[in-house]
């Protein structure tokens, strides 16, 4: 079978670009960090209460816990993988060019800037 499994408009790349690859990257970042964090909050929540007897304030205590590393995470992972995506599509845009590059610029510049708000 030699024929294409899709029909592309004329001028069309059968790859994705990357302003595209932004949304599943930005996506996965958060629900990535979602479940790392509401797996961190579980963790602590049971450490922090294991003085406690099985009961209503310890369940909500964990609960408690588990959404808010939950948010925490996922917020901050899902705000670094918008930096990186918004820088990676400039520098695609200004350079005119597809290459790994980009990728190095793109995560160098997310790096510099997060930890900017922190000292040197």
């Amino acid at each position: 079978q030699d024929t294409d499994e899709f029909i592309l408009p004329t001028g069309a790349n059968k790859t994705r670009g990357r302003f595209e690859l932004a949304f599943f990257t930005i996506g996965g970042c958060c629900m990535t960090g979602a479940t790392f964090g509401a797996l961190n909050g579980l963790r602590l929540g049971l450490k922090e209460t294991q003085n406690m007897a099985w009961s209503k304030p310890r369940n909500v205590q964990i609960l408690n816990m588990v959404t808010r590393q939950g948010a925490l995470w996922a917020n901050t992972l899902g705000s670094l993988a918008l930096l990186y995506s918004a820088f990676g599509v400039v520098i695609e845009k200004t350079r005119g060019a597809e290459d790994d590059l980009n990728t190095i610029a793109a995560g160098t510049m997310t790096g510099m800037l997060y930890k900017s708000t922190g000292s040197v």
